[in-house]
Formats: C-alpha cells, sequence, structure tokens
C-alpha cells in the first residue's frame, strides 16, 4: 500500500498547462509565498511555539521526559494544549506514516492556535502554529532526553500542507480516507472534511469515541480491506465509549478521541486556513497600492468566503444528538468570552448544528484580530449585510431572525473593534 501522503505530493506534478490554469482561480491564494509582502520562509514569526522555544533557548522554561511519551505531556503543558483534545487517526496520513496503523494510532492535540501530533515510538514530536500574520507554521522536537531541547521549523510539511485544499496557504486540513483494498499495489484515496462536509463522508481512517447521533460516518472501521469486501454495503461504526481494549493504548494520555473534538477540530482546520488566505490577499493588495475602496475582486470574494464559513452558511446539519465522551465538550464551552447575558460563542448545539449561535468563536484569534484594517473593513460590512437582513438571498435563510440578533448581541459585548453598524439597534 502506498501511503496517503504520497498520494499528496503528487498534486504538485501537474503540467504546465495545467498550473497555468490553476493560477486563475479566484478562490484561493495564487501568489508565490515567497512575495516580498509575505516572505513565509524567511519573515520573523512570533507563533506559541517559536515564543516557547525562545524561552527553552533563555533557560525560563524547561520540559520534562517522560519515559513512555517523551517531551508530549511537557509540551501540552506549555503550550497549554487540553489532553481532552486528543484524536487518534490510524490511516496513514502523516510523514510518520510506517508508525502508524489502527494498533497504533497518531494522536492530535489542539487548541485555538496550537496542534501537536505524537506517535508512540516516534523520534519527534510535530506541531503546527498559527502565526498572527504567517498563517501555519510547522516544527518538530525530537523525542530524545536532552538538557536542551529544541523545537526546530520544518517546512517540508508543506508537502501536504499547501495544497488547493488548504487555500493555496499553509494551513491545516483534516482528511477522511477511503476504504480500500489489501493489494500491495492498491492507492490510498480520501477527501478534505470541514463543517460542511456530511457526516456520512467524516473520519475515515480515525478512531470516534463517544456517540455520534443517529445518522452514518466511516469512522471506526478498518481503511484496508479484503477486496471482495469493497463491493459489499458499509458495515455500520460501532459505538466507541473510549479505546480501551481496541488496541493497547500504553503511553497515551487518554482513552478517548472524542467525537466533539473532531467537530471542533474540522471546522477549525479550515477556518484557520480562511482568516490566512483574508490576511495574505489583503496584504498583497495593499503593497500594490490599493487602498480600503480598491480591493481588488478576488479579495473581495476571499472576505465573502471568510464571512459564509463564519456563519457556517453552508453547515451540514447533524442527525440526531452528538455526545462527548473525554469531558472536552464543556472545556472548550466553558472558556467563552461571554455578553451580559452569559451567551458565548463557544456553546454548542450537537443537536442539529454545531454551535449554539452560528458564529465561530475563531473570530477572536490573534490571527484575525491581526487581519489589515482593509481586510476587516470587508469582512466587518459582509457580516453586517447578512446579520442585518440588508441580503435577502435565500442561502442565508437558514440564519433565523433569532440567531442574526444573538450574535450581534455577543459580538457588542465581546469583540471591541466592531464598526458603528453593529453598535445600531438589531431589525
Amino acid at each position: 500500500m502506498r501511503p496517503f501522503h504520497s498520494v499528496l505530493a503528487a498534486v504538485f506534478a501537474i503540467p504546465c498547462a495545467a498550473a497555468i490554469a490553476l493560477a486563475q482561480r479566484t478562490d484561493v491564494f495564487v501568489e508565490s509565498i515567497n512575495h516580498p509582502v509575505i516572505a513565509y520562509r524567511t519573515a520573523p514569526v512570533h507563533d506559541a511555539v517559536a515564543d516557547l522555544d525562545e524561552k527553552l533557548q533563555h533557560g525560563s522554561m524547561q520540559l520534562a521526559f517522560d519515559r513512555d511519551t517523551g517531551y508530549l505531556r511537557a509540551t501540552l503543558d506549555a503550550l497549554k494544549v487540553p489532553i481532552e483534545s486528543q484524536t487518534l487517526v490510524f490511516s496513514q496520513t502523516s510523514a510518520q506514516a510506517k508508525q502508524i496503523g489502527p494498533r497504533t494510532p497518531r494522536a492530535v492535540y489542539f487548541n485555538d492556535t496550537v496542534a501537536v501530533g505524537w506517535v508512540r515510538g516516534a523520534d519527534v514530536l510535530e506541531l503546527a502554529a498559527q502565526d498572527r500574520h504567517q498563517g501555519v507554521v510547522f516544527y518538530t522536537l525530537d523525542q530524545k532526553r536532552t538538557d536542551a531541547p529544541r523545537l526546530t521549523r520544518d517546512n517540508t510539511c508543506l508537502l501536504c500542507h499547501l495544497t488547493w485544499d488548504t487555500l493555496g496557504v499553509p494551513g491545516l486540513q483534516m482528511l477522511s480516507t477511503f476504504q480500500m483494498s489489501d493489494d500491495p499495489n492498491a492507492y490510498a484515496g480520501g477527501i478534505v472534511v470541514d463543517h460542511r462536509s456530511p457526516l456520512s463522508q467524516r473520519w475515515g481512517g480515525w478512531y470516534v469515541t463517544g456517540k455520534a447521533g443517529s445518522g452514518p460516518h466511516v469512522g471506526n472501521i478498518p481503511v484496508v480491506v479484503p477486496a471482495k469486501e469493497l463491493d459489499k454495503a458499509p458495515r455500520r461504526p460501532p459505538v466507541l465509549e473510549s479505546v480501551a481494549g481496541v488496541f493497547d493504548t500504553t503511553g497515551y494520555p487518554s482513552r478517548h478521541s472524542d467525537v466533539v473534538a473532531l467537530m471542533v477540530l474540522a471546522h477549525q482546520a479550515h477556518m484557520t486556513n480562511v482568516i490566512t488566505r483574508m490576511g495574505w490577499e489583503a496584504r498583497v493588495a495593499e503593497a500594490a497600492g490599493l487602498g480600503p475602496d480598491r480591493m481588488p475582486p478576488r479579495v473581495r470574494e476571499a472576505a465573502g468566503d471568510l464571512v459564509d464559513y463564519l456563519l457556517f452558511i453552508d453547515e451540514a446539519p447533524l442527525a440526531g444528538r452528538l455526545e462527548g465522551s473525554s469531558g472536552f465538550a464543556e472545556r472548550f464551552a466553558a472558556q467563552g468570552p461571554r455578553d451580559s447575558r452569559g451567551r458565548s460563542l463557544r456553546q454548542l448545539d450537537l443537536r442539529q448544528r454545531f454551535l449554539r449561535y452560528p458564529c465561530s468563536y475563531m473570530i477572536y484569534a490573534p490571527a484575525f484580530d491581526a487581519l489589515p484594517p482593509s481586510a476587516k473593513r470587508l469582512i466587518y460590512s459582509r457580516m453586517w449585510q447578512i446579520l442585518s437582513g440588508d441580503d435577502q438571498g435565500a442561502r442565508y435563510a437558514r440564519l433565523s431572525q433569532a440567531d442574526r440578533q444573538a450574535i450581534v448581541e455577543i459580538l457588542r459585548d465581546t469583540k471591541s473593534d466592531l464598526p458603528d453598524d453593529f453598535r445600531r439597534a438589531g431589525r
């Protein structure tokens, strides 16, 4: 079997004519990451992982080494990444593919700005952090005991993390892997999923613990099966309260791959990329001498794409109530910030949709706050058109009047940079 990351690498082997055609796309960033105003590889970064490495260099922080997990637990603590966020993927979709499988899944931990990947027995931890300006930056940490551990930037990760699926910027993606034959010459295949993807397409190659509603999904079932099984109707995945007994969990800090954490990760990965793309498009336009009132169509379209995703306009409906297993849902919802009535954009619904109030909590992300003023102006203007009801388009009818009013009221109390339109009485 050829691991999935090898298939993704083939994306870059496109003929010149096709590359030229793709360069005309308006839904992705098409400039070079080495554009002078971007300078992804050379510009300074100030993300959480880079900050941690600086503290390690100066001796103001140390990382304890654990016999079973290496620097994993200490790194999670230092970056304030909760163990409850653990999700487990057993498809071979990482640079560490040869060490990953159903008995040794890769564990992914995350918060709003950092993701950490751990494989039991692997030589390195893999880390990704969202920089306020530079998008997602990738790092590794050697899993060898030393008095001076270092977090090293690793741009080779861009082989799989700089694609059209990441919107042409260094970013994150959540893959759902299709079942495939055990024929050694077979290729793996899959799709990138986010909150717009039906649950029936999600979590192929992932363990899922907790209750995922009454609809089907493709988690908790083998990815590699005998060829004759591919012609059969897919079997319903088992419901797992934990992964204890499914494989040897020695070393894993949690026994869960929480369905709510999987939901958050799917939404957040693409939201991260949308924010990065918006910032980069606006910076390139400004460098060309275009002011806030002269932003080109592709920048305006990027703002529209961001707002639609931010407001869950194309969210796939849920079928039945989702219930987590690790306590992640409670921890996530408790973070806030909250308005004067105690409401928060982190409150979960998990019955018919992901969030109680359909506006992403990523509007508070440092990268969103650091967007150029021209980008924010476009975003907030488009948000107000939708939330005020000025845009009567059918696609926005899914936002009820109560939803719109609640979102505006929450933002008024929790987001200090709102334009005057948001301060007016709601309609």
